[in-house]
């Protein structure tokens, strides 16, 4: 039995859109715990049904030269092995990295292959979300919605369970690694020894900081969203406090992230570099596919949510508007895109340049990302990838937290691109309108 491919699904899905009227086309959602399987026979006897059924004459059936199937099958109905690249796993590369740098290294290598296991664990969650009733507002026991985090924003079912989920792996990867954690949902710091209702995981040599779900809204409409989480050394035999985890960026041991898209991909750095790896739907690994990333010191893109626009500061609105009209250093018209999502257009900066941005407005002017959980972890991924992560008055690693919800302005992507923003707040004021 073979699972029905991704080329196949597609074909199939447009045939039949070709062959029935809209009105007779409804929505469906494949629920991954019950996806339906097809020996090559069984497939090529449907295909051929829908040819007799709905073609009048032998002349307007399929070309073969156009049938996407021809490449997987031959004549004899046999599958075709399809060829895979040879990549590392995501564990062979860390044994590889624990070797190279050593003790600290090797100390943080069984929590990031558990923070692998939880993006494997929370990407399942999300393909299950509508067809398993996780969307909505989370209730408690009463059948009450929960109260509002402290960020003042109702939590989501998702929220609740993925949070679950990176609270235990992070402090149940190994004893003596994490101490104590914080989370975009959660008031205060826990202990690890609080999490587990163990006195064993009292002690470690680290904290750890994370949004679970970044963008969590986002999936009622199938759009990506994704994990943020960066950690940080304590001071070893401590009880870790909340000033343990007031912390600079660039005091950071590592920082990554997952993205839930089109494919899952876990994006990591540990001081030294930026490396990417993708969910194997086949084989449920991660796989080294992105070597070395280097964001591109120049872009096209940029990623602001404009609805804001006459909230933010001038410098901001002037920047933009040189963005669009093709007068800024890059000397051409940017493209806009916003997903709404930190982890989906920050990747999509890092892939193909240019800059995202989450400016302060009237409003909230220290914007709304946070500093501990999405701004330093994502600052640092993208400035080992060469890029450059500002407030627009400065270094966005080096800022001092004076609490751990803290918010800070935030501009991420290729170092002209941020540096030119920066330019633009230099010589204009904060207070000066159009």
């Amino acid at each position: 039995m073979h699972l029905l491919s991704q080329p196949i699904k597609a074909f199939l899905l447009c045939y039949c859109i070709k062959l029935y009227p809209v009105s007779q086309i409804h929505a469906f959602t494949l629920s991954p715990n019950h996806q339906n399987q097809y020996t090559n026979n069984e497939l090529n006897s449907q295909v051929r049904h829908l040819e007799v059924r709905n073609t009048p004459s032998s002349s307007s059936k399929l070309h073969s030269s156009l049938d996407p199937l021809e490449p997987l099958f031959n004549t004899s109905g046999s599958e075709t092995k399809q060829r895979k690249k040879k990549l590392k796993t995501f564990a062979r590369y860390l044994e590889i990295e624990s070797w190279k740098r050593g003790p600290e290294a090797r100390d943080l290598e069984t929590v990031l292959r558990s923070i692998g296991e939880a993006c494997k664990q929370i990407n399942r969650i999300v393909q299950r979300a509508q067809t398993d009733d996780l969307y909505g507002v989370a209730v408690g026991t009463d059948g009450n919605p929960l109260d509002e985090n402290v960020q003042g924003e109702v939590q989501q079912k998702l929220d609740v369970v993925c949070n679950n989920i990176m609270l235990k792996q992070f402090c149940g990867s190994s004893k003596g690694v994490i101490a104590a954690v914080a989370s975009e949902e959660e008031d205060l710091p826990r202990t690890c020894c609080d999490v587990m209702g163990d006195a064993a995981f009292a002690i470690g040599d680290y904290v750890a900081v994370f949004d679970p779900l970044d963008g969590s809204k986002n999936i009622d409409a199938s759009l990506p969203v994704g994990t943020i989480f960066g950690i940080y050394k304590c001071t070893p035999g401590t009880t870790p406090t909340d000033k343990t985890f007031l912390q600079k960026g660039n005091e950071m041991v590592a920082a990554g992230y997952c993205l839930y898209s089109a494919t899952t991909v876990f994006v990591l750095t540990m001081g030294s570099g930026v490396d990417g790896f993708t969910l194997d739907p086949d084989k449920g690994v991660f796989l080294h596919t992105h070597q070395d990333i280097r964001i591109p010191s120049a872009g096209p893109i940029y990623s602001f949510n404009e609805a804001n626009y006459r909230d933010f500061s001038f410098p901001v609105r002037k920047y933009l508007t040189a963005l669009k009209e093709g007068s800024s250093s890059t000397g051409v018209r940017s493209n806009a895109r916003y997903i709404g999502a930190l982890v989906g257009d920050v990747h999509n900066v890092l892939i193909n340049g240019g800059i995202y941005g989450y400016p302060g407005t009237r409003q909230n002017p220290d914007g709304k990302l946070r500093l501990l959980y999405e701004c330093n972890p994502m600052g640092m991924i993208i400035e080992q990838a060469g890029g450059a992560a500002s407030t627009g008055h400065g270094r966005i690693l080096d800022v001092k937290p004076t609490e751990i919800h803290m918010r800070v302005p935030t501009f991420l992507g290729s170092i002209e691109n941020v540096f030119e923003l920066d330019q633009f707040h230099q010589y204009y004021s904060d207070d000066e309108e159009d």
